[in-house]
């Protein structure tokens, strides 16, 4: 019995398995997790090795190597088992430890291979920026093997990063859903903050994903669904992610320690309204399921909870940024002495603690919007389409 494992798009990292050659001369430094495969699910960092690729090094972003760590974790690994390969850990690191390792590790350029959401807040296109930065301040070369972008790359939604904000949720002004592949966002930044903040452009050299079309959702790939951190088990996931991700800087959980995480919200407050309310905004393309749900672990665990589930019912028309920010109005409508916004460590952000959905949103507009009932899907109109935001020269694809 055979497998066919045609599928409709290629990723960036088959042509450079096919072609080493592609990333340049010297020593390859491959910045990846187990998202890294073919398209057949073959790991790339020992198909490139079989394939006569001079690789030395691996670098492995938030969640680790392998994909174990929780949010804000990675891993312990040093060596890679399946390769040998020295492991680096980026996640944490700062600009002047990023660029020691660079220089340590001896490698002349990093390909980067890791599959991205589309959403700002997604750190992985955060360690790509850092990475980059590192190159470009030490004359590395910076390769991106080129994925699609799960949601596509027609709509994006939600304001620009304020800078004061700027943190490892978002480096630079780009919307909370920006529309583009990790190829397109590197090439936008490359000219843009990458340049401010090193001094130069990375030596950036892009392998498109073959067949992609900006109208393309995951399942029109033909690409199989390897699951990019722990909470994104699916492409339903992914789908609704770009906005009840929000739900982090709340008092609500986010239904991480659920099966169904970011598709599921709710808190010990919420009653039978809170569904019938949502329902009656008549949201385009969700429809919401009143549940009762216990979290195994993460905000309120252990604990019964109500709240809805989403049910995405058509993925063209259904806005998850919108969608979320309606969510957030209604329950400062329904439940004004029980919903709050979450401070990380429970300090207040005059203790020196900033609000998280601030830090989510890129400003701290949305959350005075919504405390002061002032219309805040108005916020979320985007600098749309991803041409105009980023610059038609950035785009790789039709």
């Amino acid at each position: 019995m055979t497998t066919d494992h045609r599928v409709g798009v290629t990723t960036g990292i088959a042509p450079l398995h096919a072609s080493p050659d592609l990333a340049g001369p010297g020593r390859l430094g491959l910045v990846t997790n187990h998202t890294g495969v073919l398209p057949d699910l073959r790991p790339a960092a020992p198909a490139l090795l079989d394939a006569g690729a001079r690789l030395v090094a691996l670098f492995g972003p938030e969640h680790g190597l392998h994909g174990t760590g929780q949010a804000g974790e990675s891993e312990a690994v040093r060596t890679d088992p399946a390769t040998g390969l020295p492991v680096h850990d980026t996640y944490g690191r700062d600009a002047e430890r990023l660029e020691k390792l660079l220089i340590g590790s001896g490698v002349d350029a990093l390909v980067y291979d890791l599959q991205d959401i589309g959403a700002r807040f997604y750190t992985y296109v955060w360690t790509m920026f850092d990475l980059m930065v590192s190159a470009a301040r030490t004359g590395v070369r910076f390769v991106v093997a080129d994925r699609p972008n799960p949601l596509g790359g027609l709509v994006s939604e939600g304001p620009l990063l304020d800078p004061a904000y700027a943190g490892f949720l978002g480096r630079a002004p780009v919307p909370v859903r920006h529309g583009l592949t990790c190829g397109e966002l590197a090439r936008y930044l490359n000219t843009s903050a990458v340049l401010d903040a090193a001094g130069t452009a990375a030596d950036l050299t892009v392998i498109d994903a073959i067949g992609w079309r900006r109208a393309m959702h995951a399942e029109a790939t033909g690409l199989p669904w390897v699951a990019p951190s722990p909470n994104m088990p699916t492409t339903a996931t992914a789908t609704v992610y770009p906005g009840t991700c929000l739900f982090e800087g709340t008092n609500l959980s986010e239904g991480r320690g659920t099966t169904q995480p970011f598709e599921t919200v709710g808190a010990p407050y919420i009653d039978a309204r809170f569904a019938p309310a949502l329902a009656e905004l008549a949201l385009p393309g969700v429809h919401f399921r009143d549940l009762r749900f216990v979290p195994t672990f993460h905000k309120h665990a252990g604990r019964p909870l109500r709240g809805v589930q989403l049910h995405v019912t058509d993925r063209d028309t259904f806005a998850p940024v919108r969608t979320a920010v309606a969510m957030l109005a209604t329950l400062r409508r329904l439940y004004p002495d029980d919903f709050a916004w979450h401070t990380p460590g429970g300090g207040a952000e005059g203790a020196g603690h900033r609000h998280f959905i601030d830090l989510l949103w890129g400003s701290d507009r949305l959350r005075r919007a919504v405390d002061a009932d002032d219309d805040p899907l108005k916020l979320c109109d985007p600098p749309a389409p991803p041409a105009r935001w980023a610059g038609e020269d950035a785009l790789l694809y039709t």
